[in-house]
């Protein structure tokens, strides 16, 4: 197989050859196969190594062994997979899974240093990651870095599940291929690498900043709400635990699925009113998410709503003149006509953290111009208005 692609390389391709090697079903049959053929020549190399390193005694045992080497020396060097062109190699590594990385890494140390690569982790870690993991998170990593200084993640092998079938298929020792340079290899993975991060994420080692929609697994108290957490990742179950703030105590969270999760939109903390750079472009119908608290001892969440006409408007879009209206209308549609969390009123012109003990305090707004996000609050609407 390994032939055959040595010499498709080397001339031009029918179209039904391009689609059996772009073909997933190849790669993935071809990637198990380069693993299990490099580990068998590895084997192969220590058991020649043995009687050629024998001191010899005999006649007879002299002539055999120089058999075996004229033997070798005559037949023709099976190709590798390191013989491939650097494009060829590097849309197969491309193409593997996580898991398929770690094992190809355990083949040789060049293919290791290849497979450590932060181009081919970076894709894995936006493409499963992405979405929950922020600027604050990556903050959190930079910094969490040098507080941990774990010998290495290669050699935590009593981990279980997934994380640790990856890290069991990294080998103590490496096989020392042609192409490898005299310095000497490095076998602890950076701690600073994108693959570090992954195997961190993964194995929930590294507790990272996200938000939750609705905590406490939808308390009607936090109905269309979003609020800041450390979160740590179960592979098992697919599922976070979510630590919240505290107050008068630590409130955790379980079995927290990924559609309730994402990264911070903003770089504000939770205790820190947010500047908000919108309010003259508020007008009736917008879409946004404004901080609110409980009390000044709590921590901020967001909250969606929506800009509402005044009382003394109609809604009529010809004579409507919210827009140019100090005050701004803020409904929050979840909650029953005539109940006091229906709606609120703040300034266009001088607005601040307003509010009471009695109905909590409002803080800074952002305004929503991506579908996607608004799309998000419409799919958390609940079933019924709450009172």
């Amino acid at each position: 197989m390994l032939s055959l692609l040595i010499s498709f390389s080397s001339k031009p391709m029918s179209t039904e050859g391009r689609m059996l090697l772009l073909g997933p079903r190849f790669w993935g049959d071809f990637s198990s196969f380069f693993v299990s053929w490099f580990n068998k020549g590895r084997l192969a190399v220590s058991l020649f190594q043995v009687p050629m390193k024998m001191p010899l005694k005999k006649a007879s045992l002299g002539s055999r062994v120089q058999e075996i080497v004229e033997e070798e020396e005559e037949e023709e060097e099976e190709p590798s997979l390191l013989d491939l062109p650097e494009l060829a190699l590097e849309c197969i590594l491309e193409r593997l899974s996580p898991a398929g990385l770690c094992s190809m890494a355990g083949v040789c140390s060049c293919l290791r240093d290849r497979c450590r690569s932060d181009h081919l982790w970076e894709r894995h870690l936006t493409q499963k990651w992405g979405r929950v993991i922020g600027e604050s998170a990556h903050k959190e990593w930079q910094w969490h870095i040098p507080s941990s200084r774990r010998p290495s993640l290669l050699d935590r092998r009593n981990q279980k599940g997934f994380i640790g079938s990856l890290i069991s298929t990294w080998p103590i020792c490496w096989f020392k291929p042609k192409c490898e340079s005299r310095r000497k290899p490095t076998t602890c993975l950076p701690d600073d690498s994108i693959m570090a991060l992954y195997l961190s994420l993964e194995s929930g080692k590294f507790s990272f900043p996200a938000q939750v929609y609705n905590r406490e697994n939808g308390h009607v108290g936090f109905m269309l709400s979003c609020y800041d957490a450390q979160l740590s990742y179960d592979s098992k179950t697919d599922t976070f635990q979510a630590r919240y703030p505290p107050f008068a105590r630590q409130t955790i969270e379980q079995s927290i699925h990924w559609e309730r999760l994402r990264a911070p939109p903003v770089d504000t903390p939770a205790n820190v009113l947010h500047t908000t750079d919108c309010l003259n472009d508020l007008k009736p119908g917008d879409h946004i998410e404004i901080q609110w608290r409980r009390s000044k001892e709590f921590p901020y969440g967001w909250w969606y709503a929506v800009v509402g006409h005044q009382e003394f408007c109609d809604g009529n879009e010809n004579r409507c003149r919210c827009q140019h209206n100090d005050a701004v209308v803020l409904e929050f549609s979840q909650y029953t006509p005539g109940s006091r969390w229906r709606q609120t009123t703040i300034s266009r012109k001088d607005h601040r953290e307003v509010g009471n003990e009695a109905d909590g305090f409002y803080g800074g707004i952002r305004k929503l111009y991506k579908a996607e996000e608004i799309s998000k609050w419409k799919q958390l609407w609940p079933n019924q208005i709450v009172d």
